[in-house]
């Protein structure tokens, strides 16, 4: 995702952020330690990153943000914010509009993932923990807004094709 993002960012002008970064040290101690973050420990934090992409579109700043939205709610809040937890009620027009963000789905076999994960250095998420990401992983489906894009790919094609979705619109 990182390497991806990043890339990406660069070609595009835009800014990357990259989600484990904002992640608190008690999600990262948690995960060092080989336990899978729950729901509990994941909604303040991407909360915190739905606050990032809304301050950034308020500036018009268009960003990439690399982040393991696992399931259709975690997308959810990244989408609505703290609203999307605290209630079931559909928005009021005016009130703090969703945003449109493009989802892409890096899709790839557990071993290309796995020995991807194998060669990072200095990461808190061992990779032990990548069986219970593709236990928890919901994979976008409709109405989401989202591409798929296959991880056995070259990374210049995989840019690419991310590219030419969001010039697509």
């Amino acid at each position: 995702r990182t390497t991806v993002g990043s890339r990406l960012a660069a070609k595009l002008g835009w800014k990357f952020y990259d989600a484990d970064d904002y992640h608190p040290l008690e999600n990262k101690k948690k995960m060092a330690e080989g336990i899978p973050l729950n729901d509990e420990d994941r909604i303040p934090w991407l909360c915190t990153l739905h606050d990032i992409l809304r301050r950034e579109d308020s500036s018009r700043q268009d960003a990439i943000l690399a982040c393991s939205a696992l399931r259709k709610m975690y997308r959810h809040v990244l989408v609505n914010g703290a609203s999307a937890v605290e209630s079931n009620q559909p928005e009021q027009p005016g009130e703090n509009p969703a945003l449109k963000i493009l989802f892409v789905h890096l899709d790839g076999p557990m071993d290309i993932i796995a020995g991807r994960l194998e060669k990072r250095r200095g990461h808190f998420m061992p990779p032990e923990l990548l069986k219970s990401q593709f236990d928890t992983l919901e994979p976008p489906s409709a109405p989401e807004n989202f591409i798929t894009v296959s991880l056995e790919k070259s990374l210049p094609e995989i840019v690419l094709e991310i590219e030419s979705a969001i010039l697509q619109g």
